[in-house]
């Protein structure tokens, strides 16, 4: 049963306790759908952002902006999503926090550009802090009824608690020494589960977690997608460019059709099965995300290269297409491929990966590319998933 097809807990406040993680028919929720809406919101802006910094040839300052606007919107998205598997009572307190985050996230995407442009995170660091005091707000509430881990609970609220305001101070400081001060605090932000978790494990429930980071990843490729529209859309204002621009439209659909395959080729939630294994799985996906919403990014580099608008060489507008999809496609034979395949599939994975980042070198990589994603979804096809020993 889940809560919120309950009428009665939605004009009441009821006790927050944790879930069963084994509770029959766990599926994500329509406000968890909604919040996910809101948050790739975000993402388009950051692709958008990165795509104007790669095509500038501003490669370096462009892809740190990146890292660190992608890490505010991630680790927000993250730490409630597996927060909500533990905990989601669904009333009208935990739906009005939850709405709480996702203004916040609306007004860090408003920071997005002045921090790719100028450098300028004062925008971005209140949105996030705002995102984080509703988070710890429903840590706080959670820990009324914890029971064994509320131990856990505390940490977890006392921790973003204080890394928030470092944040804050982060603000006071400037050039390299506030990118220093940026780094620690998100090495910081992300001990507080580990140290959380080590003093009482929440119960995440496996099959819903996992659901949960399988539609988001559908929502990032389909900004791939919309890259892939406007090649068409491209191609309808420049006769010279009309062939090259509808390949690119076509095989940007083919990879990210194999991209889709390869990420639910195999069960994810054999991969959460220990808090080890789950920190890495949760972990993992920054880079997962990040990849796929720099694909994006790439295609619309590729799309510029062709109309004659990239200061980027053909070989280095090649890189931004297939370096985030070899970052994908490893990233997720790491965490969930590699314990359920047989060896030609560990083989042909991995390799395949390898040969797409290469491709540039070659005269049509972008082709190349495809042929090859094609070629390793074949494989998956023939050889399905092996139950792992235990």
């Amino acid at each position: 049963m889940t809560h919120d097809s309950d009428p009665g807990t939605r004009s009441r406040l009821i006790p927050m306790r944790p879930r069963d993680p084994h509770e029959p028919g766990r599926t994500a929720s329509t406000l968890e759908l909604f919040f996910d809406l809101v948050f790739v919101v975000a993402v388009s802006i950051s692709a958008v952002e990165l795509h104007h910094a790669l095509t500038e040839n501003h490669v370096v300052d462009g892809l740190l902006s990146y890292a660190l606007v992608f890490f505010g919107i991630w680790w927000a998205w993250m730490n409630f999503t597996w927060f909500a598997t533990s905990f989601d009572c669904d009333d009208w307190l935990y739906r009005l926090l939850t709405i709480v985050q996702m203004a916040g996230v609306l007004v860090l995407a408003a920071g997005v550009g002045p921090a790719f442009e100028e450098h300028s995170y004062t925008v971005l660091v209140l949105a996030y802090v705002v995102m984080r005091v509703a988070m710890i707000a429903q840590w706080l509430r959670a820990s009324r009824g914890a029971g064994a881990i509320r131990r856990a609970t505390n940490i977890y609220a006392g921790g973003i608690a204080g890394v928030q305001v470092l944040w804050l101070l982060v603000l006071l400081l400037s050039g390299p020494v506030q990118g220093v001060a940026i780094v620690v605090l998100i090495l910081a932000e992300i001990s507080v589960p580990v140290l959380a978790e080590r003093t009482g494990t929440t119960p995440w429930h496996p099959h819903h977690i996992t659901e949960r980071y399988g539609l988001f990843t559908l929502i990032l490729l389909g900004e791939s997608l919309l890259a892939s529209a406007n090649a068409v859309i491209e191609s309808l204002h420049d006769a010279e460019a009309l062939a090259p621009l509808i390949s690119i439209s076509v095989l940007a659909l083919v990879v990210t059709a194999a991209l889709w395959w390869i990420y639910f080729w195999p069960p994810h939630h054999e991969a959460i099965t220990s808090l080890g294994r789950s920190l890495r799985y949760g972990y993992a996906h920054y880079f997962i995300f990040a990849a796929a919403g720099a694909f994006s990014a790439g295609i619309e580099v590729e799309i510029d290269v062709l109309t004659g608008q990239s200061k980027l060489s053909d070989v280095a507008a090649s890189f931004t297409v297939t370096v985030p999809i070899a970052m994908f496609v490893l990233g997720i034979w790491w965490i969930a491929i590699r314990d359920n395949a047989d060896r030609v599939v560990n083989v042909v994975v991995p390799v395949g990966a390898l040969l797409v980042l290469l491709d540039p070198v070659i005269p049509i990589p972008f082709t190349i590319t495809a042929v090859i994603m094609a070629l390793v979804v074949a494989v998956l096809v023939v050889r399905p998933p092996v139950t792992p020993a235990r």
